[in-house]
């Protein structure tokens, strides 16, 4: 027997630390470009470098380790880099609120010494979102470990922005764009979140000019009215055709204003005239552009009018002027109404504060050629989105894409490399810091920096090594695989697209998997206000990193959002206690080495024969899902193989051989039993690393000590026997029959019963027969008969197996009087208790003030309780027909 150090209650912290350790010593997930075998590389969606751990993390880091692992397992050189993301805003707010507590402010410190500060917190920490990820079991690339803001990586945003900008792709311009007034940065479209908010919707008078008429507008804005410079109609409405061309006057202002023809107005909203306000709408300066508008802005960059919108509004917030505003329009007779009105306003998507639309200088990006060509990639089937119903949305994004505004007005960041002579006025870009103009004038670089999801858009290529042509670009790239979020297919996936066929002439990556949501059990977006958050990492520490990994591949249902809750996660830590004790029983069983024993031959006992059959249908399962992302499917075939089938029947079959005086049959269990172990572990290690490889360094046999490391078990064809797999469900269906008529009939399990079966034909008679030892094991029987000649005894229960007809007889074994009297008094618990939630759902003030979740639980348990009186009632008339 082999020496089983195995502790009697599976432990993960110390295990997971010990192996953590262990791998990180041996440099496990390091990979060599130079190396043998068919390239696969991920890289790892960069965490913000302030991030901590969540449940989106968790699933996302699952789906990649499991796939991460099991294609080393199939032979191929894998890559995966890790890496986090600079966080240009959130890192910014995170530092300057931390200086705050001292009293010091950004400005009060300068921009080097402030980027400093930013520095010396990144080294803190910053590696905390990195340690989280090593909890994981993540098995990256540790020495290939990456920053947006590193040297290499930076290099390559300045040549990226660079060559853009020397091929046109780049330009700096007025524009209006999204403005934060309290990050005081200029914030891309899809960085501003839109929420539902309740508002007014406000009827203003524009007199005519000449005074022989007026417009009745409709704005949400009153405030914006200071800024307008047109009102406009639908060129096909007739209300309003006699207007256009004319000139209105603006309310609260001296200012005359022309009445223009537009198809973008929507007749039916409001009165059907719209008020232009170029300089503070993102529609209405398209609007204003196509018309020749002037730009009138009324507010500064902190949200407060400025001089242009008068002297009684200057200085006043944009809130406090609504407010001044519609008070002077009430006094001077303008305000027509106002009416209740739902809408969506922007968001900052890092401080929450209301955007404001704001022309300013920016930087863009000609977004319109790069777009074509991503969209053209997926459409050739270059690259892959799956599940496909995200593709139309890829489209609809590109399709309908504008300019992409890529400065911030922040310190940290990668500074715009562009600069300005003070001399001359000359615009210099340059890969380099220039000394001076070519005119001997002084420069000054541009005091913006770069958009996050500029450098993170470079990620496939630039954490590669790129603009150098290094061994790892030339192996990995394009990368396999990219497991994200559908909630950044624009903000990144897209630019990712866009950047990697513009500079490396080829898409980043093959395939872009996009994994549901992880909401909470009641199908709830999880979210700190509503305080249905499931901390990973609190999870991990009550259950362990493995029952955490298992749940989500278990869930993760392609297209379908995960429903998860820690009483699944606990189940899950029961499946990793079950392969614990199922190894221990194991090792105490298996010999310190090996037996050679021959498992190809036909003359294997049919229960090795079926367990060895069931393995290869599970090896043959699990790669192709993995390989086409169906992580639920590999994980529940996985659960059923050891639960249902190595558990609860194999194990118990092997016992006898074990116990038994045939030293053969005990050699044939031992490699068996050896060879499902070995391999059942290898199948679950991308799913559970620390349990299994803990397991597997007590497994004798093995040369291989790092379970990362061991193949993925080749497939052995002698072994697939469906006949064998035929034979063992008619051998479990008779058990079953057994036991179930056990249970039903409360018989002691520590009574010996009698069976006998009526065979349909001879072929299930000689298996019936030639398992008579097995059956009677399993089913705890003192005798077994079978055959097609085989009568039911009086007072026997009966049941089917296939075609066959089981019978138990009774006499002796069950106390009929007493079970017919324990069954009335369960049946009448129960029925009062049926009738008591029958009565509380006929009560129709109970059903309508009741909460909704409370009144359909009742009627669950309604139900249930049904459901059980009716079979109760089955079983006595049953048991009454067996005393008759």
């Amino acid at each position: 027997m082999s020496d089983t150090t195995l502790a009697k209650g599976y432990e993960p912290a110390e295990v997971e630390a010990r192996w953590l350790e262990f791998w990180r010593e041996s440099g496990a997930g390091t990979a060599d470009p130079q190396a043998q075998g068919e390239p696969f590389s991920i890289v790892i969606p960069p965490p913000n470098v302030t991030g901590a751990l969540h449940m989106g993390h968790a699933l996302n880091l699952t789906i990649q380790d499991i796939l991460c692992r099991h294609m080393r397992q199939k032979g191929r050189k894998v890559l995966w880099v890790p890496g986090t993301d600079h966080a240009g805003i959130a890192t910014q707010n995170v530092v300057e609120r931390s200086l705050g507590k001292e009293g010091v402010t950004r400005q009060a410190l300068g921009r080097e010494a402030f980027v400093e500060k930013v520095w010396e917190w990144r080294k803190d920490y910053g590696g905390r979102i990195l340690n989280q990820i090593r909890r994981m079991g993540a098995s990256v690339d540790w020495t290939r470990e990456r920053f947006t803001m590193d040297e290499g990586l930076s290099r390559a945003v300045r040549e990226v922005f660079v060559r853009l900008y020397e091929e046109g792709l780049i330009y700096k311009g007025d524009y209006i764009i999204n403005w934060c007034p309290r990050c005081q940065t200029a914030l891309a479209d899809l960085e501003v979140e839109h929420a539902p908010k309740k508002g007014g919707l406000y009827q203003i008078r524009y007199p005519l000019a000449d005074g022989s008429g007026e417009l009745v507008v409709a704005t949400t804005r009153p405030e914006t009215m200071l800024g307008d410079t047109a009102v406009a109609v639908h060129p096909e409405d007739e209300r309003y055709a006699a207007f256009v061309g004319r000139m209105v006057r603006l309310p609260l202002t001296d200012r005359l204003i022309p009445v223009i023809a537009d198809a973008y107005v929507d007749r039916e909203f409001g009165t059907g005239a719209l008020k232009v306000t170029p300089a503070h709408d993102m529609n209405d300066f398209e609007l204003g552009r196509r018309h020749a508008l002037e730009l009138l802005q009324v507010m500064d960059g902190q949200g407060r009018m400025n001089a242009a919108a008068g002297p009684d509004f200057a200085g006043l917030t944009r809130e406090e002027c609504r407010k001044k505003v519609l008070e002077a329009l009430q006094e001077q007779g303008f305000l027509v109404k106002k009416e209740e009105h739902d809408h969506s306003v922007g968001e900052c998507y890092r401080c929450k504060t209301v955007i404001e639309p704001h022309v300013s200088p920016q930087w863009f990006v000609k977004a319109g050629p790069l777009a074509q060509v991503a969209r053209k990639a997926v459409e050739d089937g270059r690259t892959r989105i799956v599940p496909d119903q995200w593709t139309s949305t890829y489209y609809h994004w590109l399709d309908n894409i504008r300019d992409w505004c890529i400065s911030r007005q922040i310190w940290w960041g990668h500074r715009i490399p562009a600069w300005t002579c003070q001399a001359c006025g000359q615009l210099v870009v340059s890969r380099e810091d220039p000394a001076a103009c070519a005119c001997g004038g002084a420069l000054n670089q541009d005091e913006d920096v770069l958009d996050t999801w500029f450098s993170s858009a470079l990620w496939p290529f630039s954490t590669l090594g790129w603009p150098d042509k290094t061994p790892e670009l030339a192996a990995f790239y394009p990368t396999s695989v990219l497991v994200t979020a559908f909630d950044i297919l624009f903000f990144w996936v897209a630019r990712m697209m866009m950047m990697g066929q513009h500079f490396m002439g080829e898409v980043p990556f093959r395939d872009v998997y996009i994994h549901a949501l992880v909401r909470d059990g009641e199908g709830k977006k999880m979210s700190k206000s509503t305080g249905n958050v499931i901390d990973p990492l609190v999870m991990i520490d009550k259950f362990g990193t493995d029952a955490l990994r298992f749940t989500l591949a278990a869930f993760a249902a392609m297209g379908r959002d995960i429903r998860l809750s820690e009483d699944r996660i606990e189940g899950y830590r029961h499946f990793v206690n079950k392969l614990w004790n199922a190894a221990r029983f194991s090792l105490m069983n298996l010999p310190a080495e090996i037996p050679a024993a021959d498992l190809d031959a036909e003359g294997l006992p049919l229960h090795h024969a079926w367990i060895l059959h069931r393995l290869e249908a599970v090896k043959a399962a699990t790669g192709p899902a993995l390989e086409g992302y169906h992580f639920n499917e590999a994980a529940q075939g996985l659960y059923s193989f050891l639960w249902l089938e190595f558990c609860d029947w194999y194990l118990e079959m092997i016992k006898t051989d074990f116990s038994g005086d045939d030293p053969q049959a005990k050699a044939v269990a031992e490699r068996c039993l050896w060879t499902v172990l070995s391999e059942l572990l290898t199948l679950l290690h991308p799913f559970m690393p620390f349990v299994t490889q803990e397991i597997w360094s007590h497994l004798p046999g093995h040369a291989e000590k790092d379970l990362s490391k061991v193949a993925y078990p080749a497939a052995r064809p002698a072994c697939v026997r469906p006949e064998a797999e035929a034979a063992m469900n008619l051998v479990r269906e008779v058990v079953v029959s057994v036991r179930n008529i056990r249970s039903e009939l409360s018989i002691s399990p520590g009574l010996k019963l009698d069976c006998l079966v009526r065979t349909a034909d001879a072929a299930d008679l000689s298996v019936l027969l030639g398992n008579e030892r097995l059956i009677m094991s399993l089913a705890r029987l003192a005798t077994f008969t079978a055959g097609p000649g085989v009568a039911a005894p009086k007072a026997s229960a009966s049941a089917a197996a296939g075609g066959n007809a089981v019978f138990v007889p009774l006499a002796g074994a069950v106390d009929f009087d007493a079970e017919l009297a324990r069954l009335g008094k369960e049946l009448a618990k129960t029925a009062k208790e049926a009738e008591i939630v029958g009565r509380k759902l006929a009560n129709e003030d109970f059903t309508a003030r009741a909460p909704a979740e409370v009144v359909a639980k009742e009627r669950e348990k309604g139900e249930m309780l049904r459901e059980k009186v009716a079979k109760l009632e089955e079983l006595r008339a049953r048991i009454e027909g067996l005393r008759g």
